[in-house]
């Protein structure tokens, strides 16, 4: 339970650096991935100065507060705040006053006026106001293990995740072991192939949890690390109370195995430290908030930047596992890195990269157009779903009639997009969940770009959707 009384005895004063190598778990003892709760601000791997001007940050953002609620916002167990709200009632930066019921079980605490000049010296330095960070060397042992490369990938769970996908069975057996490689996966090939869609299915394979820090402390600087757009909390991460009962570390939030997915948008600044100039506030870059799960960077040759230099950028975290990462005016530090990392293009690979760059790739998957028996299963799939009955000649009319004459190439998208038109076409027309020629002749007409003769604006002959 998470005791709201100051009354300890004397409490000494600890260095402003606390002696990490001493205080950092080793691997064994983080076998169960559950890092011990500290019990002390020594515990914690941070120094006093630094936890007291939090806590002061704190108060001053929420006002009056119990140590239950601190610990709550902090993350921190009763006993460290006990030391901490010690140490600013000796120098007089805090007030106690009873709690709601008049005893002294539940104390609330408030900044005086020196308490309120403190914390806004403190603001004036860091922005930060949220759960306690953890240190950089016990950031690098989680990290270290519970490596996604750690948990294999096989056969069955390949099966079991696409089981509901029409996908060839080529593929299965190349994607599998990629996972398992420890290296870059790229995979290529025309719009439409279903690239992206198969790169966020094998973000499903991975069913075990990882523990996110909510932030990260570098020296004194504190980096966001947990984003909640990002980070799937697994159900009993929201209960802080019970998780501290238990003796974990609260700055440690227990969640699915993170996807982090980018495409075009992506930018070079946004892979290193972002610094918030006006809320003097740090936050993670894309792949250290992916680390112990899978950073796919979709559309690969569409970036706002020269893929040369996103190639360049990655040539070191991929050799060895380990990332730097700057803060600012010299400030380097190193960091794991942990992802299966996945390229994804459109775009001719070897108009995108030199050789000596592919070979670095563990895996290179080419996605091609479909055969016509593996577009047919997919029709099929889409009129179940769809609620049509599967009509064998309106498909081979769709393959023989449209697509080739058109010279269309079979793509897995085709059967969902011309289906639910025909769907919407039927529906205006008042002719129920139903789908004729004419219904999908309109479809078509819908879904592709017609030009006036078949002829582009430069008057050669039109070539649609991916060819």
């Amino acid at each position: 339970m998470v005791s709201d009384s100051v009354e300890t005895s004397a409490i000494k004063k600890q260095p402003e650096a606390a002696a990490e190598a001493q205080l950092i778990p080793t691997l064994q003892e983080f076998g169960s991935r559950h890092p011990r709760r500290p019990h002390s601000i020594n515990e914690t791997g941070l120094s006093q100065q630094f936890l007291a001007e939090l806590v002061a940050k704190h108060l001053y953002d929420g006002g009056v507060m119990s140590v239950s609620r601190l610990a709550q916002r902090c993350k921190l167990s009763g006993l460290v705040l006990q030391e901490i709200l010690t140490f600013l009632r000796h120098e007089c930066r805090i007030e106690v006053r009873a709690g709601l019921d008049g005893r002294d079980r539940d104390l609330r605490y408030l900044l005086t006026d020196s308490g309120k000049a403190y914390a806004i010296d403190a603001f004036s330095k860091s922005g930060y106001v949220g759960p306690a960070p953890i240190p950089l060397e016990l950031y690098r042992t989680i990290v270290q293990a519970q490596q996604v490369h750690d948990a294999t990938v096989t056969r069955q769970q390949i099966r079991e995740t696409f089981n509901d996908v029409i996908i060839d069975e080529t593929l299965l057996n190349q994607l599998g072991p990629a996972m398992n490689a420890g290296r870059p996966m790229l995979i290529y090939g025309p719009p439409g192939t279903g690239k992206t869609y198969i790169s966020r299915l094998l973000a499903t394979l991975f069913s075990d949890s990882v523990l996110i820090p909510y932030a990260l402390a570098v020296g004194d600087t504190v980096i966001e690390i947990f984003d909640p757009l990002l980070h799937r909390l697994l159900d009993d991460a929201d209960n802080d109370t019970l998780l501290m009962d238990r003796g974990h570390d609260a700055r440690l939030a227990r969640c699915r195995r993170p996807t982090v997915i980018t495409g075009g948008e992506l930018t070079l600044d946004m892979l290193d430290v972002y610094r918030n100039s006006t809320t003097r506030e740090y936050f993670a870059p894309l792949q250290l908030k992916a680390n112990n799960g899978i950073f796919i960077i979709d559309d690969l040759g569409r970036q706002r930047m020269n893929v040369e230099s996103l190639f360049n950028r990655w040539i070191i975290p991929m050799q060895e596992h380990k990332d730097y990462l700057t803060l600012g005016a010299g400030r380097h530090f190193e960091v794991p890195f942990d992802v299966v990392l996945i390229f994804s293009t459109n775009v001719n690979p070897h108009e995108l990269a030199d050789e000596a760059f592919l070979r670095r790739m563990g895996h290179k998957i080419r996605f091609p157009y479909l055969t016509q028996s593996t577009y047919g299963a997919i029709w099929r799939q889409e009129c179940a779903r769809l609620g049509i009955d599967f009509d064998e000649s309106l498909l081979n009319y769709a393959v023989h009639q449209l697509h080739a004459q058109q010279r269309i190439p079979l793509l897995p998208c085709h059967p969902r997009d011309l289906l639910e038109l025909a769907l919407d076409q039927s529906r205006f027309l008042g002719n129920g969940i139903q789908v004729d020629k004419a219904e999908l002749d309109w479809a078509w007409q819908s879904h592709f770009v017609q030009l006036d003769g078949g002829q582009n604006f430069d008057g050669s002959a039109a070539v649609l959707d991916g060819e």
